[in-house]
């Protein structure tokens, strides 16, 4: 099985790359160290800490790790991958030179193979559910320990992953370190290959995202730019999601004429086509680049990369993206840490578990399309007391449930410690 994977690898090697380029003509930073996709140009290390964040919200998941291994085990230098750039400006706007950042080369066996001999590391982590065949054998060859920190399967992704039970099974038996969010997820493992004995439920890191009191401190200073004005906000939106979250604002404007619309689309490729998208939909809008104190503007771009957590300083209401097209939403964590009230779209099976212990406490509400959208951010503008109650809900829920990383630590402890 494996070798008709690489063989498969191998025929995607021209298409995969002409993509890549082609994508990169549209978005240049995609071609920023183009050569670390193949294997080629890697800083050489003796020994390091490895860890994977595909993008921007593994990157910010992470980040309380990250910050706990350079305090405990400063002998060792960490790595950082990513896939996006975006993922990549965001490591180098929380850590800057105290880590090294590079880009995961595609999973052909030969940059495997480059990528880990130059690097070198003492331990891989690798955040949630990247399960690349290639990537986990060059792991087992060398005998470096790979932990999936806070990893999930999804019910619904179980059927993929059965069709192809014997490669993901011999990928799985390379010694990988199975740290789960959940039961659950810790058997969907093990169903699939894992070791009972290397599987460990350790809860969701993003449980212990911790918020800067400055960051919190600027936000409400951005509020006041908007003035008295009631505001709510769509996170990481995608495509044709904006269309419906425009209607629900429309929809809203009728009965409080005042209320400003943030959208934080998910991809900075796309700023220009969703500003485009608000001008046609005849909306005044004004963008973070050209951001003044005025009231004459009913939608706010945010531009901008790595500001949604300031925003969510700045808003009243938060509607998690890519949950009302198929795309599976996105983490609901980051406002309910500031104890807002949270509203997604019924596409949430990225995030499953938390979505529904958070449905259960009054935490959160899903609602099926735009229409419902304006219905329920209207009930929550009505009656403040109500909406203050569900971010109360979303905050405790947070706080009960952090120490997963203290758990992680506790399995890395005897690997680190070599």
């Amino acid at each position: 099985m494996q070798i008709l994977y690489n063989l498969f690898t191998y025929l995607l090697f021209i298409p995969f790359t002409l993509y890549w380029i082609l994508k990169g003509i549209f978005n240049t930073s995609y071609l920023d160290r183009l050569w670390q996709r193949f294997g080629l140009g890697y800083k050489k290390f003796k020994k390091c800490i490895w860890i994977h964040a595909v993008s921007v919200g593994e990157v910010q998941a992470v980040s309380p790790l990250i910050f706990t291994l350079l305090e405990k085990f400063p002998q060792h230098k960490i790595v950082i991958t990513t896939v996006t750039p975006t993922g990549a400006h965001r490591v180098n706007k929380l850590f800057g030179d105290s880590v090294y950042h590079c880009y995961i080369p595609f999973e052909f066996p030969n940059a495997i193979y480059c990528f880990l001999e130059s690097i070198n590391p003492l331990a891989a982590m690798i955040v949630e559910t990247e399960i690349w065949p290639n990537l986990y054998r060059g792991c087992g060859i060398r005998k470096i320990p790979l932990i999936l920190v806070s990893a999930r399967i999804s019910r619904s992704s179980m059927p993929r992953y059965r069709k192809l039970l014997p490669l993901i099974r011999e990928t799985l038996s390379h010694g990988i370190v199975i740290a789960a969010q959940s039961k659950a997820d810790a058997n969907r493992f093990v169903e699939l290959g894992a070791s009972n004995e290397r599987t460990h439920v350790i809860g969701n890191i993003k449980f212990d995202i911790e918020i800067d009191d400055k960051l919190i401190k600027h936000g409400k200073e951005i509020r006041k730019r908007f003035r008295d004005r009631p505001v709510w906000i769509a996170a990481s939106t995608h495509e044709g999601e904006e269309k419906k979250i425009l209607a629900a604002h429309r929809m809203l404007l009728k009965n409080f004429p005042d209320l400003l619309l943030i959208i934080a689309p998910r991809h900075p490729e796309r700023f220009s086509r969703v500003k485009d998208l608000i001008k046609k939909s005849s909306f005044n809008l004004i963008s973070r680049s050209g951001f003044e104190k005025t009231d004459c503007y009913e939608v706010f771009l945010l531009d901008s990369m790595g500001e949604v957590t300031l925003f969510f300083a700045a808003s009243d209401i938060v509607f998690v993206g890519g949950s009302l097209v198929p795309i599976g939403g996105h983490n609901i964590l980051e406002p309910a840490i500031q104890a807002l009230p949270i509203i997604i779209g019924p596409y949430f099976y990225n995030s499953e578990e938390v979505v529904n212990t958070f449905i259960e406490d009054d935490a959160c509400v899903v609602v099926e399309d735009e229409t419902k959208l304006a219905t329920h951010i209207s009930a929550l503008l009505y009656d403040s007391a109500k909406a203050k109650r569900m971010g109360q809900k979303g905050l405790k829920i947070v706080r009960k449930n952090k120490g997963a990383i203290e758990r992680l630590i506790h399995i890395l402890n005897p690997i680190l410690k070599i």
